[in-house]
């Protein structure tokens, strides 16, 4: 694409169109964007819009459409095409620090975005000088400038608080350091300079001057998060005098009136807190000094900070510094006598325990953030969340008098709400959470709490507060305190005896019809965990038996809840009704005719938007276990099955929903699997659009797409040889290109193993050399421990399908001599490395063919290699396996595929069995490799026994003799 004055025109025409809210004119712009960003210059014009256009919205969209063209394809992945040209990659390095500092704030922030993409990717090695680029702009005086700056390498550096520790990690925050942190500290003091200027300095200068004091001490978090650099130690005394200054500042100017929004000063306050509680945990001794006044500044803190939602995350912050030294040894006598514990609880913990109206009004009209909040553990942020921690740190060290202090509390929240519970509701949630933080020591996603504080009574709580309102008749009554109920069943299932969990199912599966939405997916939640929990014989602690009179109400009320209003799409519900599948299998039979149509019918009306993937994938293991439970009982009711999904599966795939598309495969796979007599036409129908390469493009379809074809293969090879051969060269091409990919060489030589194993023999015989030559390309351009093993299983497969002879044969028509090369070079010295008991059983049957049924072996220049092949052997069956891998391939398939893409999500319930293309004909290789030596002694007297005494070594020999002596057979 030239840059030209047409071509923006046409970018602007079409990034119009991308804004329309009409399906019509918007998608075919978005395909047509998509089509062109493989073009030179593509990203340049996206850079010049955005800076030159008239349209402000055009240059917003252009800076959004950017940075994600960026994160689609910055990274270079190997084996695939790069997708932006070395010149632009140049061009886009050179311009663009420089084009986000002179933009507004909107682009600035796109910008500073697709700087941190290239500069993870790039950063240091292949861009030197984009530090010094960016500390030559503190110079500037603009703190626009300044801002853009910090704000870049706040997205660049934030990454080094969850990396783990390597050398090329230390070297550059090193190298970061050495340039970043001096001019850091100038900077952090030149801004405590203007802020200290008072009433002389105007309110839009504070806002600039206290966005840029935030965004120093996030970097002061980042830069210290590994280790403590030797220049912050240096320089503590003037960042931790600072910090506890502005700690206690209180400037009128920057106070709001916004009760929700966090203003600039809570947002400030609120990072020193975390890095004053990084340096009490990592860097305690050099803290020290320090650590006193930090206690006091943030206790005034507490005390003083409202009840305002603005206040939060200053409050949880804080708390999480107080939790974070209470658990430290060394500050134990800082919280040692009673009074300091007492004030702690009444004028920290307690009140931000309590259920405010802003919680009030998220649990009614907010409730998905809710529940992500409280449920999965994102409340790190929440006062509650925190409070909670806090008293787990104390009753480190102080349990008994901190449990003595809140059951006081405790008893006094729940007398109020039984003086009058309509009024004093707020009581009882308080009391509730104080008892569950108090009693969990330690929480696992899986096992809910897993160790409990010996001084609760958590069965006698359950039964006088908790299964009150379980067993209250109106659902709808205190559904905050009906959460509170059934989210205490669900963390304390590991500590609850069974006999109060199978009280609660029943009055669970009622709370699915409750109004609130949090209650309706907690009781989802609550069962779906329930149901995951193991008894005795790693069998699930309830049976189906135990549910089978609640199975009918539980399968209704799940199904109906997706129905409530703001559930239609609800994660947990969908979870829930896959465990429940799963638990109860053929207990379901009798229903699926009914669930079957409510599920199709919920995928097609999911299919035309997807935006909840977890619901998805939980809607797609529910269709597999339907269809398995099922069909095991009765393998007819496939075609009910496929009568009902494909009409859904094709719209899915005409319309190319990404995200759905490769969830179709696997259950098309599952389906045809299930057939047990020759492959219906609709499968045949489909069989061509399969092998086009656009659908083999997108990573997340490869491992899908595979497993569909091999059960093409297996089910109807015959079928695909007499009325599809003019498809056979299409089957290869997929197999050329997956074999070239170092990530997906693999499922490759799935394919190509499955085409040996059922194909028509006739069918491929041209192409089988075509096939050897192609492998052999790989080996020599890019030899990977991966590709070897698999390398080695078709080869021997293709021994044990061909004949050893037809092996040699095929190898030695490439190039003479070739079969001994990679006996040689390939199978004997990496035999060891192959894994799986499949895999290995197919080497040892194809090896003992090449010893026992090759003549060359024994009468060639070959025979030199007979007795190392069998110590190989042997050494398969007998030795650990191999399991080193050269370093520098150590990350080849962990392939972190462009971010636009699908990735593949396997069905756990779409499994498919491992299958063994040998089977019974051989049970145990050993014994196999026994008789078939004394077969071929028999042929040849003399000559086994002979090369066996002169080359094998004793060791070998001896297995070798076990063998013998398991089958009853002698070598003559």
């Amino acid at each position: 694409m030239e840059l030209n004055d047409g071509n923006l025109q046409t970018l602007t025409e079409f990034m119009r169109k991308t804004l329309d809210p009409d399906q019509s004119v918007r998608r075919p712009a978005e395909k047509f964007l998509e089509s062109v960003e493989g073009n030179q210059n593509y990203p340049i014009l996206l850079l010049t819009l955005l800076e030159k256009s008239q349209d402000n919205v055009i240059r917003v969209c252009a800076a959004v459409t950017f940075k994600n063209y960026i994160k689609r394809n910055w990274r270079i992945i190997e084996d695939e095409p790069n997708k932006i040209s070395d010149p632009d990659r140049t061009t886009i390095k050179a311009n663009i620090v420089h084009l986000m500092l002179s933009s507004p704030e909107q682009i600035q922030k796109q910008l500073s975005d697709a700087i941190s993409i290239i500069g993870r990717e790039d950063f240091p090695m292949k861009w030197p000088d984009l530090l010094t680029e960016m500390v030559t702009r503190f110079q500037s005086g603009d703190f626009h400038i300044i801002n853009g700056v910090l704000r870049t390498a706040h997205s660049l550096f934030k990454r080094y608080r969850h990396e783990f520790k390597s050398n090329e990690l230390w070297l550059e925050i090193k190298l970061v350091l050495d340039t970043f942190a001096s001019p850091l500290t100038e900077l952090f003091k030149v801004d405590l300079n203007y802020s200290d200027m008072g009433s002389h300095c105007l309110l839009f200068m504070y806002i600039i001057l206290f966005s840029s004091l935030t965004l120093i001490s996030k970097l002061f978090y980042s830069l210290n998060f590994q280790d403590l650099p030797e220049f912050f130690e240096d320089n503590m005394e003037t960042w931790m005098s600072n910090f506890h200054n502005l700690l206690t500042l209180d400037n009128k100017l920057l106070q709001t009136d916004d009760e929700e929004e966090a203003g600039l000063l809570e947002l400030l306050k609120s990072q020193i807190c975390d890095n004053a509680a990084l340096y009490a945990q990592k860097y305690d001794e050099e803290f020290q000094p320090y650590l006193p006044r930090f206690v006091t500044a943030i206790w005034n803190l507490l005390v003083s900070a409202g009840q305002e939602v603005k206040y939060d995350l200053l409050v949880s912050n804080a708390i999480q510094f107080l939790a974070s030294v209470c658990e430290r040894p060394h500050y134990k006598h800082l919280f040692e006598d009673q009074n300091t514990l007492t004030s702690i609880c009444e004028k920290v913990i307690v009140p931000n325990m309590e259920f405010r109206s802003a919680d009030e009004e998220a649990f009614e009209d907010n409730s998905e953030e809710y529940i992500r909040r409280d449920l999965e553990g994102s409340d790190i942020d929440t006062r509650r969340r925190a409070a909670c921690d806090l008293v787990r740190g104390l009753c480190k060290f102080f349990e008994g008098p901190v449990t003595a202090i809140f059951s006081g509390y405790v008893n006094s929240m729940l007398g109020e709400y039984a003086k009058n519970p309509v009024v004093n509701w707020k009581h009882k949630d308080a009391a509730i959470y104080l008892v569950t933080s108090l009693a969990s020591k330690a929480q696992t996603a899986k096992h809910g709490i897993t160790q409990a504080n010996e001084l609760v009574n958590l069965t006698e709580f359950f039964v006088n507060h908790i299964l009150t309102d379980l067993n209250s008749q109106n659902v709808n009554e205190f559904p905050v305190l009906k959460a509170d109920a059934i989210k205490y069943v669900m963390i304390f299932r590991s500590q609850l005896p069974k006999e109060q969990l199978l009280q609660a199912v029943p009055l669970l599966v009622a709370h699915l019809q409750a109004e609130s939405t949090v209650e309706h997916t907690y009781a989802a939640h609550a069962l779906e965990r329930l149901f995951t929990m193991r008894g005795p014989n790693n069998s699930t602690l309830i049976t189906p038996t135990e549910m089978a009179p609640f199975t009918e109400q539980l399968l209704n009320n799940l199904f109906k809840a997706l129905a409530l209003p703001g559930s239609s799409e609800n994660e947990y519900i969908m979870k829930a009704i896959m465990r429940s599948f799963s638990l109860l299998q053929e207990t379901i039979v009798p229903y699926i005719p009914t669930l079957i149509g409510q599920l199709t019918h919920k995928l097609l009306l999911v299919s035309k938007n997807p935006s909840k993937p977890h619901f998805n994938h939980y809607l797609f293991e529910s269709l597999c276990l339907s269809i398995r439970i099922t069909c095991k009982a009765n393998p007819t009711t496939v075609g009910s099955f496929e009568e009902a999904l494909f009409p859904v599966f094709t719209e899915i795939l005409q319309n190319d929903v990404q995200e759905f598309v490769p969830y179709v495969f696997q259950v098309m796979s599952l389906l045809l699997e299930i057939h047990t007599s020759s492959i219906p036409n609709s499968y045949m129908a489909l069989f061509p659009h399969l092998l086009q390469p656009v659908l083999w493009e997108r990573t997340g379809n490869i491992p899908p797409l595979v497993r569909l074809l091999q059960a093409y293969l297996e089910k109807g090879a015959a079928t695909i040889a007499s009325s599809a051969a003019d498809k056979i060269p299409g089957l290869l091409g997929v197999f050329q290109k997956l074999i070239a990919s170092k990530a997906n060489d693999h499922q490759g030589f799935y394919l190509m193993n499955s085409i040996i194993e059922h194909m028509p023999t006739e069918s491929i015989v041209q192409y089988r050399k075509q096939i050897f030559i192609l492998l052999f390309q790989r080996l020599q351009s890019s030899k990977t421990t991966k590709f070897i093993k698999s390398f080695m299983v078709f080869i021997n497969l293709y021994g044990v399908k061909y004949g050893a002879i037809a092996l040699q044969e095929i190898f030695d028509s490439i190039q003479p001599k070739m079969f001994g090369m990679v006996l040689e070079k390939i199978v004997i010295p990496e035999v060891q490395k192959v894994s799986g008991p499949v895999e290995k059983k197919i080497c040892a049957v194809g090896i003992i063919k090449i010893l026992t049924e090759c003549p060359a072996m024994m009468d060639t220049e070959y025979t030199k290699l007979w007795t190392p092949l069998l110590q190989a052997l042997i050494g398969l069956f007998e030795l650990p396996e191999d399991d080193s891998i050269p370093d520098d391939e150590h990350f080849i398939d962990i392939e972190d595929t462009a971010s636009y893409q699908t990735a593949f999500s396997q069905l756990a319930f779409a499994g498919k069995k491992e299958h063994d293309p040998i089977g019974d004909a051989v049970s145990n290789p050993k014994i196999l490799l026994a008789q078939s030596l004394h077969k071929l002694s028999t042929a040849c007297p003399g000559r086994v026994l002979s090369m066996l005494s002169t080359s094998l070594n004793a060791e070998a020999l001896q297995y070798l003799q076990g063998y013998l002596l398991a089958a009853s057979v002698q070598l003559v």
